[in-house]
């Protein structure tokens, strides 16, 4: 069995705004997909303003937002307005969760298509944190969900990891606002430098892509902080283990069932994966190398993949970004000499 790649949605290297059947829709740098439980996928249509939906039948639908028209509207469906959102997820029952970038804000969306704004307030950037509207973000980049109900927000250009608790009330969970490093440790005595996005495992432990330190680190449900693999201020391509891997500015990243991350290493344009022993492997791309290539493995090419999510089967959806497309990477048995 080899993990093939294949373009799932959206035209390789057309930046535009369709809906329809996978390869007629349109996608403007999307940079961020997430799955549900029915696997519906759900991608952040960053230029586009738009948050869009994959179902099971590779139709492309608008979940919400209008494109081309950026605001920060509450309101069902095409009423609503973002501002460039780039981060996504999905909880168990559905609802969607979007790091609404350019607005400082976290978006809810029901459902039944209603959005809604969980925390924070469009146009006022800062790191307080407090209930709901009172609580501040400064370009939040990413977005995950728990099985609580806890969101967790990769709060990049303040450094931080935040938590939306499902009483609406924010806190920090590690980092320190303004303060950038890539110390380890506890709580807000951990350093970050842009954070991008955020993953929680069934545990409860986090993942962040640690962008501009080429880190992937990992938060405790103790909220201790540590590095699971990269060295910082070390770029590279290296394959290995923990410290001896190298990354260059991973962004988007996921973690599947058994425990396997799998980075969006956006700078090398590959996908990679590290085990939960911390072992980093290349599952798809060529180091350095752009393009639309479909393909097995290393046939395969990527353009500056933003976004990662892994669906409950083991299927791999990437956010090629500079692609304006959605990838799919998935077993492939290869055919019999």
């Amino acid at each position: 069995m080899v993990l093939a790649v294949t373009t799932f949605a959206g035209q390789a290297e057309v930046g535009g705004y369709a809906d329809g059947d996978g390869n007629q829709a349109e996608f403007r740098l999307p940079n961020s997909i997430a799955t549900d439980a029915a696997g519906n996928v759900y991608v952040a249509d960053t230029a586009n303003n738009t948050i869009r939906k994959i179902d099971t039948n590779g139709v492309v639908s608008t979940l919400a937002g209008v494109p081309g028209r950026h605001g920060s509207n509450d309101g069902a469906g095409a009423s609503a307005r973002f501002w460039a959102p780039f981060g996504i997820a999905v909880d168990a029952a559905g609802t969607v969760y979007v790091a609404d970038t350019g607005n400082n804000t976290i978006r809810q969306i029901s459902t039944n298509g209603v959005v809604t704004t969980l925390a924070g307030m469009a146009g006022q950037p800062g790191s307080t944190n407090g209930p709901g509207a009172s609580a501040r973000f400064r370009n939040p980049w990413g977005v995950a969900v728990d099985s609580a109900d806890n969101v967790y927000v990769a709060d990049m250009s303040n450094d931080t990891i935040r938590k939306i608790k499902p009483s609406g009330m924010v806190v920090t969970v590690a980092g320190q606002a303004g303060i950038i490093g890539s110390i380890d440790g506890f709580g807000t005595d951990a350093q970050f430098n842009n954070p991008f996005a955020i993953a929680v495992d069934a545990a409860g432990n986090l993942y962040v892509s640690d962008s501009a330190n080429n880190l992937i680190r990992k938060i405790s449900p103790s909220r201790v902080v540590s590095t699971l693999a990269g060295l910082p201020g070390n770029a590279g391509n290296t394959d290995g283990n923990g410290d001896s891997a190298r990354f260059w500015n991973p962004q988007g990243l996921t973690v599947d069932r058994a425990g396997n991350i799998y980075v969006a290493d956006t700078g090398n344009n590959l996908i990679r994966k590290i085990t939960p022993m911390g072992e980093v492997t290349t599952v798809a791309g060529l180091p350095g190398v752009s393009g639309t290539a479909d393909g097995v493995g290393k046939e395969a090419r990527f353009n500056g993949p933003g976004g990662i999510t892994v669906d409950r089967a083991g299927n791999i959806y990437v956010a090629d970004t500079n692609n304006h497309a959605i990838r799919k990477i998935a077993l492939s048995t290869p055919p019999s000499p």
